[in-house]
């Protein structure tokens, strides 16, 4: 774990995977390797699959599931021109704890590296459900622990939680991603005093702040020695699009921060990612068409033929243009 831990750590790029349908609402398996080949060409360092953009419904289907997982997996071990040398590979895990450590067997059977979960589909969410549930599938895979922002499922989650998360020695990282400065903060804080707060990466999935989370350094003096955590890299949804961008974005942030001048044009380009992130997203909406908002993008580019989603398909007015 120590080495996917570096590998976390050293700057990454990783997009959330689509799901494919066609206009039936099928899975469109062709469409499905195109993004997978994609994301990759671009250079990614891996993808995460079945996580939000993939559509967290797609859990209600365990053989759909495993399909689009194992499709992910093959792309990434045949090799794309461009593609980082194995690439990691990151599975979105939901449920309860018998139905996440069933996912991530699944999961490890197929050759992914690691597990991120969501309290999408618990019958219980509290922190107590949730590191238990952590411990089950650490058990199984690395986790990555996960701050999901309350409009897409996520709830808020207690300083204590991340301090007993963070005790888990199979946690190799975590993903903040409340879209909220405070809850964001909780997260680096009790990094930053742990045990462990050199060996779990961070990466950011704040959509909406994604240039500050790469740039800004949590600092603390502990025990008499300086200790300093950063997001070197990220997991987003909307580096589902536009993925080479994403991937140079990171390369160019952790060089400005080593070089210790960030400069006002990187600063810029987060305000702008931001304004992207609006209309991508539906944020107008409260978020109700962001899954929507990433497949319209990629149809509008002729990565997929249709904009179809298992759940709700809102594509609000406009958002076509």
């Amino acid at each position: 774990m120590t080495d996917l831990h570096a590998r976390l750590d050293a700057g990454v790029a990783i997009p959330a995977h689509p799901l494919a349908l066609d206009a039936a609402g099928g899975l469109d398996l062709h469409a499905q390797r195109a993004l997978s080949r994609y994301q990759l060409a671009a250079g990614a360092q891996g993808l995460a699959v079945g996580v939000h953009s993939t559509q967290f419904e797609l859990h209600d289907d365990p053989s759909l599931l495993r399909t689009v997982w194992e499709q992910a997996a093959s792309i990434s071990a045949e090799g794309v021109a461009g593609a980082v040398d194995s690439p990691l590979l990151i599975a979105g895990l939901v449920g309860d704890t018998a139905q996440a450590v069933r996912e991530a067997e699944t999961a490890r059977e197929l050759g992914y590296d690691a597990a991120l979960m969501s309290p999408w589909g618990m019958v219980e969410r509290s922190d107590r459900t949730l590191l238990e549930r952590a411990a089950a599938v650490g058990e199984v895979l690395p986790t990555i622990g996960f701050y999901l922002q309350d409009s897409v499922g996520g709830m808020p989650l207690s300083r204590a939680f991340w301090r007993a998360l963070f005790d888990l020695e199979s946690v190799v990282a975590v993903k903040t991603a409340p879209f909220d400065r405070y809850r964001t903060n909780d997260v680096m804080q009790e990094l930053l005093v742990h045990d462990r707060w050199d060996e779990v990466a961070v990466l950011t999935g704040n959509d909406d702040a994604i240039v500050a989370d790469l740039v800004t350094p949590y600092q603390r003096v502990v025990a008499g020695r300086p200790r300093v955590v950063r997001a070197r890299g990220g997991l987003l949804g909307q580096w589902a699009v536009g993925t080479r961008a994403a991937v140079e974005l990171v390369s160019r942030a952790n060089a400005e921060v080593a070089a210790g001048e960030v400069t006002p044009d990187l600063l810029a380009l987060g305000s702008d990612l931001v304004e992207i992130n609006a209309a991508v997203f539906d944020v107008l909406h409260d978020f109700a068409g962001c899954v929507p908002g990433i497949s319209e993008l990629l149809r509008q580019q002729g990565l997929l033929s249709a904009t179809r989603c298992l759940g709700p398909d809102v594509l609000s007015p406009g958002r076509r243009s």
